[in-house]
């Protein structure tokens, strides 16, 4: 109720008006009665009545009736006002019901002044009826809130570094260097004093093999520029797809800042804190007691010989997995380009019969020929299939079955818990999917746990440089195999449409030696999903992480991943993800179908 009180002419004359409204809690629907009190009025006035609240009212929807017209006459003392208030109209909420009256009378006649205006209000809260037999319940079916949690910047700087790697990205470097010598117009200006240093530093003994050593130092150069990068800089990320990924709409300098909130800091040993990852800080406090030397942003040859942890290592970690090499190299990529220079050197295929590249003739007048006469006189200093191979089985069991000769150690259980997480995060998306429940993440935190585990024990040894070397060697091999020279002797499918040049070269030797029948997009895409996989398991602090909903964003922001993955390991192996109950030695027999076997008793292998 409230109150308006106006002195008039007098210090002793005084009106007011007062407004009560019985009940003053009413549930949606029901009618209230209103009651206007007014004291020392005379004359005749305009009555209005009007409601205000959390929505608008329709024209004329106030149901409010007690006297006839707006207009009204007293002749003095203190009418009061009855009216009634129709809450059907009305939302649920807090609404304010006004009655205000305005004077009419002649400014010159006695009385009141013409334009004098009273008005009072009440508050009236109107509540939700309660549900009743035959009532129409209107339902929304929505997905559950994600929670948005520190870690997935982390997984987003792995896909734009692993994206950066890619093939295309290769090409395009490769192809400013080879074809424009002057730095400006090539966009190379920072790159130029590096891919110099870089040749120095790998300068090859061997005569007339320029353009392959142009090819090896830029190679690494581009892994240079692309590996050590700031894991917190994510100025070349497309924030609209981010924003789909994550379920939020996304800023610039949004991830910059979620990034810098999961950092932590760790001890240098000098008094100084070093800003790195969660799990690189758990690392590096297991070796506390080994001092962190500083190497300016790139290796330092002084600093690396010196007994210490490389700052560089924990700030800039090389987000880059063997097992990217292990898939491409099954799916022909390696044994393709022996083959071509096999046939470059007249060596012909050991098997019965006529060599299927018997026709192959490489003229010297291409810039192809020389790449290829230094690629075989280096190969000498390239990682062995051998090499590859026991690397794999020390950090991921693979190849699955028992080893062809004896090794220190091999990750058997490794692919076993990877599949079962896979194979949980499948379930996940099924129950995430079901808008009437909300999926757990705890199944997803768990595999995350264990594969984390496995997958860093591992991370031993060669972990460091061996795959930094297969990658370069491979990346060359795939450039190699796109070149329009390699084109004109093998059979290609032009119409089937490959992402990337080198595929159709390797598609076309599979089927030339009756290797596979299976694409080499299959294979790629299972090394790509593969490794940005492991690498947000291996860099994530599994361990010491007890919510749910980080396992649940990890398993939400790599679906797209973890479901391509699948599909292309079955379309290799024939054979689906599953639970760790078929374990290893299953494994061993699915990768076996489909010619798995018969594609590693070529001859062409080193």
């Amino acid at each position: 109720m409230s109150e308006e009180t106006i002195r008039i002419n007098s210090p002793d004359a005084e009106r007011s008006l007062t407004l009560d409204a019985s009940p003053d809690e009413i549930t949606t629907g029901g009618i209230v009665q209103l009651v206007a009190t007014a004291s020392g009025l005379l004359g005749g006035y305009d009555v209005t009545w009007y409601v205000e609240g959390p929505a608008p009212l329709p024209e004329g929807g106030l149901g409010i009736t007690s006297i006839t017209g707006r207009h009204h006459e007293f002749p003095g003392g203190g009418p009061i006002i009855r009216a009634t208030l129709d809450t059907s109209l009305l939302s649920v909420g807090q609404w304010t019901v006004y009655v205000e009256l305005a004077s009419t009378d002649n400014p010159n006649g006695p009385g009141i002044r013409s334009g004098s205006t009273l008005r009072a209000g009440t508050p009236v809260e109107v509540r939700p009826r309660p549900f009743t037999a035959g009532d129409e319940v209107s339902v929304s079916m929505r997905r559950a809130a994600v929670t948005p949690t520190t870690d997935q910047a982390l997984w987003v700087s792995i896909r734009n570094s692993t994206n950066n790697l890619g093939f295309d990205p290769y090409v395009r470097f490769i192809d400013r260097i080879w074809r424009d010598s002057d730095p400006a117009r090539a966009g190379l200006n920072g790159v130029r004093p590096e891919l110099r240093r870089v040749e120095r530093r790998t300068a090859l003994p061997y005569p007339h093999v320029e353009r392959y050593r142009l090819l090896k130092a830029a190679t690494e150069v581009f892994l240079m520029i692309n590996v050590r990068t700031d894991p917190g800089d994510f100025r070349q990320v497309d924030l609209a797809e981010e924003s789909a990924r994550l379920n939020r709409d996304l800023q610039p300098g949004d991830l910059e800042a979620q990034f810098r909130r999961y950092l932590v800091g760790t001890p240098t040993g000098n008094g100084a804190d070093l800003n790195v990852l969660p799990y690189l800080d758990l690392v590096r406090r297991a070796l506390g007691d080994v001092p962190v030397l500083a190497s300016h942003g790139r290796y330092d040859d002084e600093a690396s010989l010196c007994y210490g942890i490389l700052a560089e290592k924990l700030t800039r970690p090389v987000f880059l997995e063997l097992i990217h090499s292990y898939w491409l190299e099954h799916g022909g990529l390696i044994k393709t380009i022996n083959a071509i220079t096999w046939r470059f050197q007249n060596r012909a295929n050991p098997h019965p019969g006529r060599d299927p590249l018997a026709g192959v003739d490489i003229d010297p007048l291409r810039p192809l020929n020389n790449v290829l006469w230094g690629w075989l006189r280096d190969a000498g200093h390239r990682l062995t299939e051998a090499q590859r191979r026991d690397e794999c089985r020390h950090q991921y069991g693979l190849p699955p079955g028992p080893a062809d000769r004896r090794l220190a150690d091999s990750r058997t259980r490794f692919m076993g818990a990877f599949h079962s997480l896979l194979a949980d995060c499948l379930r996940f998306y099924e129950d995430d999917d079901l808008t009437v429940k909300i999926a757990n993440g705890f199944d997803v935190l768990n595999g995350l746990k264990e594969t984390h585990l496995l997958l860093t024990q591992g991370a031993h040894n060669q972990y460091g440089d061996l795959p930094w070397t297969a990658r370069q060697e491979f990346l060359m091999a795939q450039w190699i195999l796109s070149r329009p020279e390699i084109r004109d002797f093998l059979p290609y499918q032009i119409m089937v449409d490959t992402p990337e040049t080198w595929m159709r070269s390797v598609d076309a030797m599979n089927r030339l030696q009756g290797w596979s029948d299976v694409s080499a997009l299959h294979y790629r895409d299972l090394a790509e999903f593969a490794e940005q996989l492991l690498l947000g398991i291996r860099f994530g602090a599994w361990t010491s992480v007890n919510d749910p909903d980080q396992a649940a964003n990890w398993a939400r922001y790599f679906r797209r991943e973890v479901q391509q993955y699948c599909h292309a390991y079955q379309a290799v192996t024939g054979q689906g993800v599953h639970r760790r109950a078929h374990g290893p030695a299953a494994l061993g027999r699915k990768t076996t179908s489909n010619g798995y076997a018969r594609r590693q008793q070529s001859a062409f292998h080193g």
